[in-house]
């Protein structure tokens, strides 16, 4: 009779309560930026979903007197489809610390596993970092593409960069959309806090109120503190990859959906060699008396940007040359090099 490898998820169910597999469910979203600002969908019951996407607007006539001919229009829809693809991490534990049954062992790895399927996901996202092929390019990639780029110091101050008749949320309005998030290195929060306007007042007052979330022209504001920010050097027209640098993305974060697999499997690994990238031995789980966590989620995201009448170019995708798309971000990059 053969042997199973590993302990599955219903083999690891003392271990793994199943009120903890929801929480790091519902908590991945909570952990990425990303994720906190998009419009999540249905969870997906299998790999791939389609989305019919409005390509093409109806137009309207008047009619030539009372016994004018009516005339047609059409509509036309293309697809788009959302692709799950799996994320994992794991978590090696010493074998001592699960015998000490005083210790907490889910309070400390639930955090960890939050925090880097929330990196994971910013980074592919945003930058392109490891995305899976089948996801849409990053939004990095499609802000320089479509020309939604600003270089910081361009206007009279950041806040100009941004909100400007010239700025990032300028870029995405006259393409249709409406900004409502942000994200930003966490440096901009000094850059806005030494704002000041006319009379010496703050231009960025903060709030009062202890918990208040962040918000910057009245929406959403994200600084990132994971460490997975890229504000590297770039100069305008340069293709950025995943090391394009910015300060702010902002957008219409409500164009942007993703959808999750309702299930996140766990595997315990015993007697496994876990390696670096670069081939190098990090943990040999039998010779140093521990056990890993193994856990694998999927998701998927897709930006739908149907056709809308203030911009009916529609982006190309696929890090097309830059041009005059419509696309619902814009991003405040560093300067050009001179």
């Amino acid at each position: 009779m053969a042997l199973d490898p590993a302990i599955d998820r219903t083999g690891a169910g003392a271990l793994i309560p199943e009120e903890v597999s929801r929480e790091i469910i519902q908590g991945v979203p909570k952990n990425s930026a990303a994720l906190g600002l998009m419009r999540k969908l249905p969870n997906m019951s299998r790999r791939q979903r389609r989305m019919p996407v409005l390509s093409v607007l109806p137009t309207a006539y008047f009619v030539d007197g009372d016994t004018g001919l009516k005339k047609t229009t059409n509509m036309a829809w293309r697809n788009k489809f959302i692709n799950a693809e799996e994320l994992a991490v794991i978590v090696p534990i010493p074998e001592a610390v699960i015998d000490d049954q005083d210790y907490d062992i889910w309070g400390e790895i639930r955090p960890q596993l939050l925090a880097a399927f929330g990196i994971a996901i910013d980074q592919a996202i945003f930058w392109g970092t490891n995305a899976p092929g089948s996801w849409p390019e990053n939004i990095l990639l499609g802000c320089w593409a479509a020309q939604h780029v600003e270089a910081l110091g361009t206007g009279t101050d950041i806040a100009d960069d941004i909100g400007g008749t010239n700025g990032i949320m300028a870029m995405v309005e006259a393409d249709g959309y409406d900004v409502n998030g942000f994200v930003a290195d966490v440096a901009v929060k000094a850059m806005l806090r030494g704002l000041r306007d006319g009379n010496d007042a703050l231009l960025f007052q903060p709030s009062l109120q202890a918990g208040t979330p962040g918000t910057l022209y009245g929406e959403s504001v994200q600084y990132i503190k994971t460490g997975m920010w890229v504000n590297t050097a770039a100069g305008v027209g340069d293709d950025p990859g995943s090391e394009g640098g910015a300060w702010v993305i902002g957008g219409d974060f409500q164009q942007a959906v993703y959808a999750m697999r309702k299930d996140i499997t766990y595997t315990i690994l015993r007697e496994a060699v876990i390696q670096d990238t670069d081939g190098s031995i990090l943990y040999n789980l039998a010779q140093q008396d521990m056990v890993a966590l193994r856990a694998v989620m999927r998701l998927g995201w897709q930006l739908p940007n149907p056709i809308n009448r203030m911009n009916e170019n529609e982006y190309p995708g696929g890090g097309a040359a830059a041009g005059d798309y419509r696309y619902p971000f814009a991003s405040l990059t560093r300067p050009a090099a001179t």
